[in-house]
């Protein structure tokens, strides 16, 4: 923001930090307490149960991927991220806490997941 050369341009911003997404999930579990343990479902399998999440895992989400930091790093020289994604998890997790209201339980999203869950354990 205020860099007149930016307008008009696209930027992801993120870390160099580069992590799976079974790390990203295990993170994720830690932060909370819990314990990850992988149930592996093709994309195109949960695409033929939910057409539309599906089609988002079909995209930049089936595979890990490392994301490119040189063009915000070009256009802003002294960006650096700052906060690890170990501890960017317990502060997610610790807002969902504070806000109970947010945690709201989609039934549809649990059922399908316990079904795949079934087939594929």
């Amino acid at each position: 923001m205020g860099n007149s050369a930016a307008i008009g341009e696209a930027f992801h911003i993120t870390s160099d930090e580069l992590l799976t997404w079974n790390q990203i999930h295990d993170l994720l579990a830690a932060a909370a307490g819990c314990t990850y343990e992988p149930v592996y479902v093709p994309s195109s399998v949960i695409r033929r149960y939910d057409r539309e999440m599906g089609d988002g895992l079909m995209g930049d989400k089936a595979h890990s991927v490392i994301f490119d930091n040189t063009k915000i790093k070009t256009y802003v020289p002294d960006f650096s991220a700052t906060i690890p994604f170990a501890e960017g998890a317990k502060e997610m997790i610790a807002w969902y806490d504070a806000k109970p209201e947010c945690c709201v339980v989609d039934d549809r999203f649990n059922q399908l997941t316990e079904q795949l869950i079934a087939r594929y354990q």
